[in-house]
């Protein structure tokens, strides 16, 4: 098994969004993400389902 976890920089980054919108879009879960303690964290399989999703929504 060799998920990968990723940071709110990484999310971040990888969707390139502002830190704060990924923290707001967690927060109000609009996006896959857990918290570890008092951080969050995006599992990568999660987040590109979610793209597809959000993908395939914007067509229908």
């Amino acid at each position: 098994m060799s998920e990968q976890i990723m940071t709110v920089k990484d999310v971040a980054s990888y969707l390139k969004l502002n830190e704060r919108t990924v923290y707001r879009m967690a927060t109000s879960a609009k996006i896959p993400a857990f918290k570890v303690g008092t951080s969050w964290r995006f599992k990568r399989e999660d987040l590109e389902k979610w793209i597809e999703e959000q993908k395939n929504n914007k067509l229908q």
